[in-house]
């Protein structure tokens, strides 16, 4: 009689904690599968986002992030990650939802406000206290006395970033000196003492296993470093010439309307664009378009010559095809 009494009184409160955990479950929810360095970031716009919603909608919201390199992000979501949005730092791992899923369409780019880039960065170089190398150009990443630590161009955006700023670098050294642009790029890749997988890693290494002379990574991750670390003085240099990265956004729209969350998505996307948005993600040391939050943070990005995708291999889908494809150009010069 006790033993019937005792499992009564389980289930009794099991289904008290059961009722009790829905009352507290949130209105509404939402999956962002973003790239790798981007945590701190989108915990801080979550919170923002939230608010924002719940002020329009009187409803509350659960916002779950998925994070890892961008292409390994977009290859789960083709394998059936269910995200509602994506928030990468390339174009190509976004037209790839398209091309090998037909999860969005195919003009996705002209859905939001500068080509879908609520923000953009462009590459620097973390160097340790005191910059004992000297490292300040492209060239020097090519010495022989310099190690680097880079995520990986096949698995990391940006990794494919930095690769191609110093490429750009290079086209402008040489000009139409083939030979001597691949004999720098093969040397700049020799230097390289480890490949990560995705941006996080990266400074991972850098930071706390102290290999290499120099972080090569996003301008925004290397200032947010910075801040992070104040007791190693690190120093940022940020290379006079180097590449526009965009960082693009989308609605999954097969997914949000299935998940029944196509205006929430949308919402989430668009918000990004507002002038606080922008001022976030200036905090998170991003260069934003709005003029007003530009002027605010003018102080914190020098000015510099940042080449386009375009300028370097005409586009990207050239890139991806000449140099991150199996047995492209990469692979070609990497081989040591």
């Amino acid at each position: 009689m006790t033993l019937v009494k005792n499992v009564k009184t389980l289930a009794a409160a099991l289904t008290l904690g059961f009722a009790a955990a829905q009352a507290q479950a949130a209105d509404d929810s939402l999956l962002n599968s973003s790239y790798d360095i981007a945590r701190e970031l989108f915990a801080s716009y979550n919170e923002h986002f939230a608010d924002y919603w719940e002020d329009k909608t009187g409803n509350s919201i659960e916002i779950r992030q998925s994070h890892g390199g961008s292409s390994r992000q977009a290859q789960a979501i083709i394998q059936g990650l269910r995200a509602d949005v994506v928030t990468y730092n390339q174009v190509t791992d976004v037209d790839i939802l398209h091309e090998r899923g037909n999860l969005l369409p195919a003009d996705w780019r002209s859905q939001l406000p500068n080509a879908s880039s609520p923000y953009y960065s462009t590459m620097a170089y973390l160097v340790r206290k005191g910059n004992p190398k000297g490292i300040s150009n492209w060239d020097d990443l090519a010495r022989d006395d310099v190690s680097t630590i880079l995520p990986n161009p096949k698995t990391s955006g940006n990794g494919r970033y930095t690769y191609l700023a110093a490429y750009g670098y290079a086209q402008q050294e040489f000009g139409d000196d083939q030979a001597k642009i691949d004999e720098f790029i093969k040397t700049f890749l020799s230097r390289v003492a480890v490949f990560d997988t995705g941006g996080r890693g990266a400074t991972t290494t850098f930071v706390e296993r102290g290999l290499g002379d120099a972080l090569l990574t996003f301008e925004s991750e290397v200032n947010n470093i910075l801040a992070q670390y104040p007791e190693q003085e690190f120093e940022v240099v940020v290379p006079k010439v180097s590449f526009l990265a965009e960082f693009p956004v989308a609605v999954v729209e097969q997914h949000a309307e299935r998940n029944g969350n196509t205006e929430l998505a949308r919402a989430y996307l668009e918000e990004l664009y507002s002038e606080d948005s922008q001022r976030l993600l200036a905090g998170f040391n991003y260069r934003v378009h709005n003029e007003v939050v530009k002027a605010e943070f003018a102080d914190r990005f020098p000015e510099l010559e940042l080449l386009t995708i375009e300028q370097i291999a005409g586009s990207w889908e050239n890139a991806m095809t000449e140099h991150f494809a199996s047995g492209g150009k990469l692979d070609q010069l990497q081989r040591r």
